[in-house]
Order: structure tokens, then C-alpha cells, then sequence
């Protein structure tokens, strides 16, 4: 279901490309950016508020295509605005951002402390937080199709829970795994009101929502919940905390910085994608492909981490394959009913069409 407000100039063929572009970005950072997160605390990082604040701080990325845009925009108008964003979205998408940094924090303590294994699993509960936060906000229509994604994926992330006690990392306390374990749910959570929250701002604006302006709204959210954490970062003292931990990190200084970069670039990925899958889609739809993105984790981990491939881990890729198909086969069947609905409801506009043809 598309958003209500999206730009009635944006084609369908458009928004189709940008779906499909947004989703790439959004399996791309979601699979990469855990697991590079996880490499940091492996390796010797130990910086919570690091680890948070680098989920966000790659957003000055986004000013190459904003500047692209601005500069193909003023070829054709003389006069064209810098910033298209409006007060009352900027304040809506900065109140968002802060809470977005608190949820950063709350997700890098949760993988800090847990196998990339553990805290994927756990970090899926996000999608039944989406689907419940998604129908108070936003009025999000649960369909017999998107109820059966929600619940075959949520199957196949219990599934991952049999024998997750094994994954446990040596030495480390009931305490601290557990408290793993909370930090973990609370960032599910959180995320889970922070999409459809996004959602809502999309759809409250007064303002014409152009991809120009999601890309603006991305960068005032990530601004914010960088600034958020740099507070946090400073009251920890980690700026003069990082040189000396790069010289004591395990896989050597330079690959120390190189993990903090790709850190930032592989995070502004998963929330670009995000809000540009809410933007042509639905935040449920985000919370769908996020999640269904967990067995890709899921092998990443068993490549680079060694960690075992059981039987439960393939039977939650069958499951969440199932989910993901089941999701969008009721998106197709939802526009084509609506189509055939709106050619019944104008005989004139088909009638023209089947005349040209």
C-alpha cells in the first residue's frame, strides 16, 4: 500500500525503481553492517557510544546525490531552493533522530555482549513491534497475506533460538548475557515505533513528498542521532579513547579505521534503504524485508565467524523465503485489485486506452 502524499508526478516505473533500489540498500546494510559492528567488539573495540554513533555518522553521503539533484535543478530554473524541507518536518524528523540514536545505543550495547547469531534472532521481535505500532499510527491494513509473513518469519526466527544457549561467548557472565539480551529487545522495540513513526511524518506533512526530500529527511535524522551520541561520546571520553584503542586493536591500526569507515557506510545503507522503502512502500513492508534478511546474517556469520550451520538455521531460510514471497504476492494481488477497481470506477479511461491500443 502506498503512501498517500507521495508526489503525483513520480511515475509507477519510478517508484518500482526506487522500491528495488531502496531494498538492495536495505539488505545490504542490514546484512553487512551487524556483522562488521560484531568484527569491531571481536577484535578488541570495546566503545559503546562509538559503535552507536558510527551507525549514523555516514549521512554526509547523502549530500553527493542531494547535490547532483540541486545542480541538475538549477540548470533547468534559475532559482532553486537549497533545502526543501519544511520547519515542521525538519523538527518531526529531528525529534525522530534523537530517538533513532537512542535506539543505536541500545542495539550496539545488545551486540556488544551477544554472538551475531543471538542478537539478530532477537533483534526480528521488531517486526511484530512494526505490525502493532504500524496499525495504531498509520492505520496499517493487516492482510491475511502480510499476517502470514509476520508469522512464518517470526517461526523461523524461533527456530533460531534452539540451541542459541551454545553460541554463548567464553567467560562471560549470566548477567551480562542477559542484559545482552534486554538492551537488545528494548532496541527491537524501539525500532519497531520509530518506522511507523517515520510513516506517520510522511503522511502528516503538508508539503509534497518528493525522494529529494526523503534523502533531506535522512540526513536531518542521522544528524541528530549522531549529535546524540557524540554527547554520549564525550561524557565517556572515547574521542580520546579511539587512538589508543586503535593501537591496541587486534587486526592492527589501519584496519581498525578501516572497520570504523565501513561501519559508517554500510549503516547509512540500512537506513537509507529503510526510510526509502517506507517512502514507495509501508514501514511494515521495511520491517518485512529487514527481517527476511536475517538468514543471509545468518551465513555470513557461519563464513566469516566460523559459527555452526545447524538444521534449524536452513529450515528459518525456507521459512523466511516463504514469509518474504508470501508478503509481496499479496502486494501484487492488493494493486491489482485496486487497478481493476479503478477501470470499473472510470470505463471512460479504459475505454480511451483500449482505443489507442
Amino acid at each position: 500500500m502506498e503512501i498517500e502524499g507521495i508526489e503525483k508526478s513520480v511515475s509507477k516505473k519510478m517508484k518500482r525503481f526506487l522500491l528495488i533500489l531502496n531494498c538492495i540498500l536495505l539488505g545490504v546494510g542490514n546484512s553487512g553492517g551487524p556483522l562488521i559492528m560484531r568484527l569491531y567488539f571481536l577484535r578488541g573495540g570495546k566503545r559503546i557510544w562509538l559503535s552507536s554513533f558510527l551507525e549514523t555518522t555516514g549521512c554526509p553521503i547523502i549530500f553527493i546525490p542531494l547535490l547532483i539533484v540541486y545542480l541538475h535543478r538549477r540548470r533547468r530554473h534559475q532559482s532553486t531552493p537549497l533545502f526543501f524541507t519544511t520547519p515542521p518536518l525538519f523538527f518531526a524528523a529531528a525529534f525522530i533522530g534523537v530517538l533513532t540514536g537512542l535506539d543505536n545505543y541500545l542495539y550496539a550495547y545488545g551486540v556488544s555482549l551477544l554472538p551475531i547469531s543471538t542478537s539478530a534472532l532477537i533483534n526480528t521481535s521488531h517486526l511484530v513491534f512494526t505490525a502493532g505500532f504500524a496499525f495504531l499510527l498509520v492505520r496499517q491494513k493487516l492482510t491475511s497475506f502480510s499476517l502470514n509473513a509476520i508469522f512464518l518469519l517470526t517461526m523461523g526466527s524461533v527456530l533460531l533460538a534452539v540451541h542459541s544457549n551454545g553460541d554463548r561467548p567464553e567467560g562471560e557472565s549470566n548477567k551480562e548475557y542477559y542484559l545482552g539480551f534486554i538492551m537488545t529487545v528494548a532496541a527491537a522495540a524501539l525500532y519497531g515505533l520509530v518506522l511507523p513513526m517515520v510513516e506517520l511524518m510522511y503522511k502528516k506533512t503538508k508539503q509534497r513528498m518528493s525522494y529529494t526530500v526523503v534523502m533531506e529527511v535522512q540526513l536531518v535524522m542521522c544528524f541528530f542521532s549522531t549529535l546524540l551520541c557524540c554527547v554520549g561520546m564525550f561524557i565517556n571520553n572515547d574521542f580520546k579513547a579511539i587512538p589508543k584503542e586503535a593501537r591496541e586493536y587486534e587486526l592492527g591500526k589501519r584496519n581498525y579505521y578501516l572497520v570504523l569507515i565501513g561501519n559508517g557506510i554500510l549503516w547509512q545503507c540500512f537506513f537509507l534503504g529503510s526510510i526509502g522503502v517506507i517512502f514507495t512502500s509501508s514501514s511494515l513492508c521495511s520491517a518485512i524485508i529487514t527481517t527476511a534478511d536475517l538468514p543471509i546474517t545468518q551465513i555470513l556469520g557461519v563464513l566469516l565467524y566460523k559459527e555452526k550451520y545447524k538444521t534449524e538455521k536452513a529450515l528459518s531460510l525456507i521459512l523466511s523465503l516463504w514469509g518474504f514471497l508470501s508478503y509481496f504476492y499479496g502486494q501484487i494481488k492488493d494493486n491489482n485489485k485496486n487497478q481493476k477497481k479503478n477501470e470499473d470506477q472510470n470505463p471512460e479511461d479504459k475505454q480511451t486506452s483500449d482505443d489507442v491500443a
